[in-house]
């Protein structure tokens, strides 16, 4: 079965008052984009086009006028309440319908990933979670004790993982990308909930550790992951978008110009955007994409 996606856009976003009293944080902007591309961007360079977007029952309809139905990006959007943040791993029980046993790839909505090869990576664990196994990505921080962390033994094999432990036996957490099969549902299920009356993602992480089916690729020199739920972490985000793209003349997260690589939209289709956005950086960026400044039109799929 395909792999689908979901994006777990809920929450509070308590961390970031006041700037969130009146809106979802995955709806702010990061430098020239809402938050919300970044992951959707994600989910797309592994090659996903049937996505689930979960979010609070107040914030969803906004997403909706947002994004639509996805046709504009190449992509099927479905929209799911979680009413009350009872833990990430509750996104397979609200999305088991839409799943269906298919495998998955959930990403977090305030998460950023970016770095030459990550489509390459991000393939290789879609096809990893359509043979039965899962993945996770693992990324050095300064504050282990802040994340959920993974211990290696000598060889490299992952031995534990553990949610913000306070002393920890790794500098390697675990980022909010995650790849599972098609039992990630039911596996989500049988978990209990923590001291925090949440259903743990780091519990869900165990259970395929103790079946061996979980393997943990470490993004290293050249990735970046971006977390952007603080005030300090959203600035960050923000001057490390507008400096790549400036440097680079490349978007990240451009939801468009990936869909017409993919093969997902057409030339007209991505026009028609470009109209819509008139005079835009955004719409300028589009332009140049369909004139082939920015990329080499041969890796667009026939």
């Amino acid at each position: 079965m395909p792999l689908k996606g979901i994006v777990l856009a809920g929450g509070t976003g308590s961390r970031l008052f006041p700037l969130t009293m009146v809106t979802s944080k995955q709806l702010l902007p990061v430098y020239d984009k809402p938050m919300i591309y970044y992951p959707l961007s994600v989910l797309m360079q592994a090659g996903i086009r049937d996505i689930l977007i979960i979010s609070t029952p107040l914030d969803l309809p906004r997403f909706e006028m947002l994004l639509g139905d996805g046709s504009a990006f190449g992509v099927r959007l479905s929209y799911a309440e979680q009413k009350a943040p009872n833990g990430l791993a509750e996104a397979f029980i609200i999305g088991r319908e839409f799943l269906s046993g298919s495998p998955v790839a959930m990403i977090l909505g305030d998460n950023i990933f970016a770095g030459h090869g990550l489509r390459k990576r991000l393939v290789e664990a879609a096809g990893n979670a359509e043979k039965g196994r899962a993945t996770i990505f693992g990324y050095y921080v300064d504050d282990p004790e802040r994340f959920g962390i993974v211990e290696f033994d000598g060889s490299g094999r992952v031995v534990s993982i553990e949610e913000k432990p306070e002393k920890p036996k790794s500098n390697y957490c675990v980022t909010g990308l995650y790849f599972y099969d098609g039992n990630a549902s039911d596996m989500a299920a049988s978990l209990k909930p923590s001291r925090r009356g949440e259903l743990e993602i780091t519990d869900l992480n165990r259970l395929y550790l103790e079946k061996g089916l979980l393997n943990v690729e470490i993004l290293g020199q050249g990735f970046t992951w971006l977390d952007t739920g603080t005030h300090e972490s959203l600035a960050d985000a923000t001057l490390f978008v507008k400096t790549m793209e400036t440097h680079q003349h490349r978007k990240i997260g451009c939801l468009e110009e990936i869909a017409f690589i993919n093969g997902w939209i057409s030339r007209s289709e991505l026009e028609a955007v470009a109209d819509r956005l008139g005079s835009s950086q955004y719409g300028q960026y589009l332009r140049a994409v369909l004139d082939g400044r920015y990329i080499d039109i041969t890796r667009r799929k026939p």
